[in-house]
């Protein structure tokens, strides 16, 4: 039985939902109207229409909750609430409701008339520059000619440096090279361990 009602509860519910959802639906689409033949209207026409006040004539008082109704459009209800903001002193102070809402900047510590080197995409710009000066070099390839008196010099200094330093010859690496073969091909020693056990009478 508890089954059953259940059941009914749950098909009672969903067609209350339904029908809710239904008249939502209509509701919105009857205000979207509203909303699309008051927004081909003036500002002045639209106020005269809905029987509103100018909001930016309203000071501290007023009663604004006229703009919150459902007929008013969204850009009458927000000049309505930047009006009641800026009127009311309590509203308008929004310390220690804003993250971050206080001035955390050096503009008190910081000189008149400062200029940074800071250029906005100077670093990019550098880049481009080098890639561009990189593909120019790719097409057109120069071939730098270096002096024949440079190469001439170069070459006496490199002769009489060679005739100065005598020629030593040097073994030692060829032998070094070889012990360390014949280590390498030397068959390992095999080596046991031994135990002697002492007896004592």
């Amino acid at each position: 039985m508890s089954g059953e009602h259940d059941f009914w509860a749950r098909r009672r519910a969903g067609v209350a939902a339904e029908a809710k959802a239904e008249q939502d639906a209509v509701e919105a689409k009857v205000l979207a109207e509203e909303h699309a033949a008051l927004e081909e209207l003036s500002e002045a026409e639209m106020l005269a229409e809905l029987d509103l006040p100018n909001p930016d004539t309203m000071v501290q008082g007023d009663d604004f909750s006229v703009f919150m109704a459902k007929a008013v459009p969204d850009q009458l209800r927000r000049r309505a609430l930047r009006t009641l903001w800026r009127s009311n002193p309590v509203l308008a102070n929004v310390d220690m409701l804003v993250d971050y809402g206080e001035d955390f900047t050096d503009a008190a510590l910081a000189v008149e008339n400062i200029q940074t080197a800071y250029q906005v995409g100077k670093g990019m710009l550098k880049h481009v520059e080098e890639m561009a000066r990189q593909a120019e070099e790719l097409e057109n390839p120069t071939i730098v000619e270096e002096p024949e008196h440079e190469e001439s010099v170069d070459d006496e200094i490199l002769s009489a440096e060679a005739e100065e330093s005598p020629q030593i010859e040097d073994d030692a690496p060829e032998q070094i090279a070889a012990l360390d073969e014949e280590e390498a091909y030397a068959t390992p020693v095999p080596r046991r361990m031994k135990f002697r056990i002492e007896e004592h009478a």
